[in-house]
C-alpha cells in the first residue's frame, strides 16, 4: 500500500503535467538546499540528496575529508566511518558520506518549500515553452479568461495563458469571458515569468489553417494555397492552384453548395472570402485577382523603379467595382499579387494615351503609324465629352487602339532593355577574371574614395572596371572613330595603297582602344595596367 508521500508525489506530477524526472530533481534540490541552510555549509561543498519515494525518507550524502581527528563534522569525518564507504580511503582523502541532521525531515518541510515551489514553476514555465513553441503556426482552441482594452487573455492547456494583442483580432467580433475561440498561434516569447504566447485572428495564416482544416485536397496535396490577401473581418482574397490534372481548385475550396467556405466564413464573422484560380500568366492573374469586376486587358511594366506597375483597363461600369469600397479590392488584388496596380477606365486610358501621342516624345512615333486612326478616335472621344450614345463597335476600336499602342510600347521598353543587359555583359567579359578577385583596397586609393565607392557598392576592381566602361565605352568609341577618321584622311592625301591604308586603319583602331580603355581605368585610379581589346 502506497504511502502518503507517493500519493502526493504522485498528486503532484498529475496536477501539474510534468515529467517525473522533473518532480525528482526538483525535490533533490530542495533537499540540498534545505541542508545547507539547517547546518551552514560552505556553497563550494559538494552536498547530494536521495529520496525513497515509497516513503518520502530523505538521506543526505556530504563530501567530507578523511581525518583522524574531527574538528569540524560538517567537513570532516573519521577514518572509520568513510572506510564504510570505502575501505581504500586514507587520510587526506575526500568521501561522500551520509550525514543526515537527526530532525532533518522537520527541518526539510520548513525550509524546502519555497524551493521545491520554485522549481516547479521554473520547470512549468519551461514545459509550457517547449510546447507551444513547437506549435508556432497551428490553430489552437482555448477559453477567454479576461477582456481588456488593448489585448485578451485566453485560458490554454497545461495551464498556460496566450494573449491576443488588439491589433490581431477581428474588428467586428464581440469577445465574452468564458467563450470558447480558436486562434493562430503567432508567436512565443520567452520572459523571466511565464512564457508570454501570441496569438491571432486577424493574421492571414489563420486563414490558411483553417482551409487546411476544412478543404481535404489541401491537406492531402492536391490544391495548393499559392498567396493570401486578407483585411480581417471584411475581405479576404485566396489564390489556389491545382497540383494534379483534373482537381478544381476553387471547387474543392468553396464544396458543394459552399459549404466549406461558408463554415470559415463562419467562424471568420461573416467575412467575405473570394477564392480565385492562380495563372501563371501575371495578365490573366491580376486579371481574376480583380474579381467580380470585368477586366479589359492588363499591361505589366517592369521597368519602373521599385515595385512593378501594371495598368489595369477596364469599361466604365465596372470602375468603382474593381476599384472597390475605399479601394479595397485594388487593395487586395495588388497583396495578392504582389504588383502596383493602376486601375484606369477605358475612356481615361484613352484620353492620356491622345495626349501622350501629341505631347510625350517616347510616343511621337505612333502619330504616322496610327495615322489612319486617330482622327476617328478623336471623334468616338468627342462623343462621349458630349454625353452622346457610343455603339459597342465604337467601345472595341477604342480598346484596341489602346492597345496597341501600350503594348507597343512596352515592346519597346523590353527592347532597350535587353540591349542594356547585351551591354552589361559584353563590359563584364571585357574585363579579366582575375580582376572579379581583387578588393578594392588593392588599388592604394585614399581611404575617402575607398568609402564612397564601398557606399556605391563597388566590392572589387572588376566590378568597377566594368561599370566605368559601361558608362563611358560609348563616348570613347566616338571619340575614336573620330581619330581614325582624321587618320585615315590624312593617310590617303600621304598616297598609301588601299591595302596598306586598310593594315594602317585596323592597327589605329586596336590601338586607339586599348589606349582609352586604360585612359577610362586610370581616370577612376584603379593602378593597375588591363588592357582591353574591344573591336
Amino acid at each position: 500500500m502506497k504511502t502518503e508521500f507517493a500519493l502526493a508525489f504522485k498528486q503532484v506530477i498529475n496536477e501539474k503535467n510534468l515529467p517525473e524526472e522533473i518532480i525528482i530533481e526538483a525535490l533533490q534540490d530542495a533537499m540540498v538546499s534545505a541542508y545547507r541552510r539547517s547546518v551552514h555549509a560552505s556553497s563550494a561543498q559538494k552536498v547530494e540528496a536521495e529520496i525513497d519515494l515509497e516513503t518520502g525518507e530523505v538521506t543526505v550524502f556530504v563530501e567530507k575529508e578523511v581525518v583522524d581527528d574531527v574538528m569540524d563534522d560538517r567537513t570532516e569525518v573519521l577514518i572509520a566511518e568513510a572506510k564504510k564507504v570505502n575501505k581504500d580511503t586514507e587520510y587526506g582523502d575526500l568521501e561522500m558520506v551520509e550525514s543526515t541532521p537527526a530532525d532533518f525531515g522537520r527541518v526539510a518541510a520548513q525550509t524546502a518549500r519555497q524551493v521545491i515551489q520554485q522549481r516547479i514553476r521554473q520547470a512549468e514555465r519551461l514545459a509550457q515553452y517547449e510546447y507551444y513553441n513547437d506549435k508556432i503556426g497551428e490553430v489552437v482552441t482555448g477559453v477567454i479568461q479576461a477582456v481588456h482594452r488593448h489585448e485578451l487573455t485566453i485560458g490554454l492547456n497545461i495551464n498556460a495563458e496566450g494573449k491576443m494583442p488588439r491589433n490581431q483580432q477581428i474588428a467586428k467580433e464581440y469577445y465574452r469571458v468564458h467563450d470558447r475561440i480558436r486562434a493562430l498561434l503567432l508567436d512565443v516569447e520567452e520572459t523571466t515569468r511565464e512564457p508570454r504566447i501570441i496569438l491571432s485572428r486577424g493574421h492571414r495564416d489563420f486563414l490558411r489553417r483553417l482551409l487546411e482544416n476544412e478543404v481535404p485536397e489541401i491537406y492531402q496535396g492536391l490544391v495548393e494555397i499559392r498567396s493570401i490577401a486578407r483585411e480581417a473581418g471584411y475581405r479576404s482574397k485566396v489564390a489556389v492552384t491545382a497540383l494534379k490534372p483534373g482537381v478544381d481548385p476553387v471547387g474543392a475550396c468553396v464544396g458543394i453548395r459552399g459549404v466549406r467556405i461558408q463554415a470559415i466564413v463562419r467562424e471568420l464573422s461573416d467575412e467575405k472570402i473570394d477564392v480565385i484560380e492562380w495563372n501563371p500568366k501575371t495578365e490573366e492573374f491580376i486579371a481574376k485577382a480583380l474579381s467580380p469586376a470585368r477586366v479589359l486587358s492588363v499591361f505589366l511594366n517592369k521597368e519602373t523603379d521599385g515595385m512593378p506597375t501594371a495598368t489595369v483597363v477596364v469599361p466604365e461600369d465596372q470602375l468603382s467595382l474593381a476599384i472597390g469600397r475605399n479601394g479595397q479590392n485594388a487593395r487586395l488584388a495588388a497583396k495578392l499579387s504582389g504588383w502596383r496596380i493602376d486601375i484606369k477606365g477605358l475612356f481615361e486610358a484613352t484620353s492620356e494615351t491622345l495626349f501622350k501621342i501629341q505631347d510625350d516624345p517616347k510616343y511621337t512615333h505612333y502619330q504616322d503609324l496610327e495615322a489612319a486612326t486617330l482622327p476617328r478616335i478623336e471623334i468616338i472621344m468627342g462623343k462621349k465629352a458630349e454625353g452622346r450614345p457610343i455603339s459597342p463597335e465604337e467601345y472595341r476600336e477604342l480598346h484596341n487602339f489602346n492597345s496597341r499602342i501600350e503594348s507597343g510600347l512596352i515592346e519597346e521598353q523590353q527592347q532597350v532593355s535587353k540591349q542594356l543587359k547585351a551591354r552589361i555583359q559584353a563590359a563584364k567579359k571585357a574585363v579579366p577574371n582575375d580582376a572579379y578577385d581583387l578588393p578594392i583596397m588593392t588599388l592604394g586609393l585614399p581611404t575617402k574614395v575607398e568609402n564612397l565607392l564601398a557606399e556605391a557598392g563597388y566590392s572589387n576592381v572588376g566590378e568597377l572596371g566594368y561599370r566605368h566602361l559601361l558608362v563611358l565605352s560609348f563616348s570613347f568609341r566616338i571619340v575614336a572613330l573620330c581619330i581614325v577618321a582624321l587618320c585615315i584622311v590624312a593617310l590617303c592625301i600621304a598616297g598609301l595603297s588601299i591595302v596598306a591604308l586598310s593594315i594602317v586603319a585596323l592597327s589605329i583602331v586596336a590601338l586607339s582602344f586599348v589606349a582609352l580603355s586604360i585612359v577610362a581605368l586610370s581616370f577612376v585610379g584603379l593602378g593597375i595596367r588591363i588592357s582591353f581589346f574591344i573591336c
